[in-house]
This record gives structure tokens, sequence and C-alpha cells, in this order.
């Protein structure tokens, strides 16, 4: 008897910097989540309310509409608004956590990162 297929967990990450976006797709992959991807906030908003991801990695610093921008919309649709946005950038100040923070995010991670930290973030949100 075959074993059923346990669904893998989906991930959207939306930076627009082509290296992030590769190095996180890798490491995400590699522990065995879907990984889909956003160059920008906008497409960010459509991806997310197409499919439905189980997380979102969401840069704050990205042209046409920044993260906070995407965040507070993702939690204003009934559609994305439980989906738990990890943020997930270069900006360190205490001032840029918080918002996130009070804008709904659910954690915050700043670049560069640790693979074992962010992959540890990602599994506090997507395990079970």
């Amino acid at each position: 008897m075959k074993e059923p297929k346990t669904l893998k967990k989906t991930v959207l990450v939306v930076d627009d910097d082509p290296l992030s976006v590769k190095l996180v797709r890798d490491m995400a992959s590699v522990s065995g989540y879907n990984v889909l991807t956003a160059s920008n906030g906008k497409q960010g908003l459509e991806v997310a309310g197409k499919t439905k991801p189980d997380l979102i990695l969401l840069d704050i610093m990205m042209p046409e509409m920044d993260g906070y921008t995407t965040l507070a919309a993702l939690k204003a649709d009934p559609l994305t608004a439980k989906i738990p946005v990890i943020m997930l950038t270069a900006v360190g100040f205490q001032l840029n956590k918080q918002l996130a923070l009070n804008t709904g995010a659910v954690g915050y991670v700043t670049k560069p990162f640790e693979v074992r930290d962010l992959l540890s973030k990602i599994g506090q949100y997507l395990s079970g």
C-alpha cells in the first residue's frame, strides 16, 4: 500500500533583489517547501490572492509599493489576512521592526541572515 503523499507547505517570497530571492528560494526548496516568488508588492498581492500561500517572506524596501503598504493590504484582504508574514529586510532599526509587527507581521529577519535562523523562523509558523 502506498503512503499518502504529504502536501508541501508553500512560501511566497516578495523581494525586488534577485539574489535574495534566489538564496531564499533555494534554501526553502531544499528544506521541502514549495516556493513562489514576486518581485514587487503589487505582484506579491496578486500571487498571494490567487494561491493563498502558507507563509509570506516580505521585503520592506521595494520600488512602487513598499513592504509596509503590501503588508497592510494583505492584512486588509479577507483572503490573505490570516497568512503569516515575516519581514525579510536590510532595515534593522527597532522602529522599523515595531512598525512591521504593529502592521501585522509575525516576525522580522534582517539581511544578511543566517540560513539556519531563517529556516527556524519559517518552521515556527509552518509546523503542523
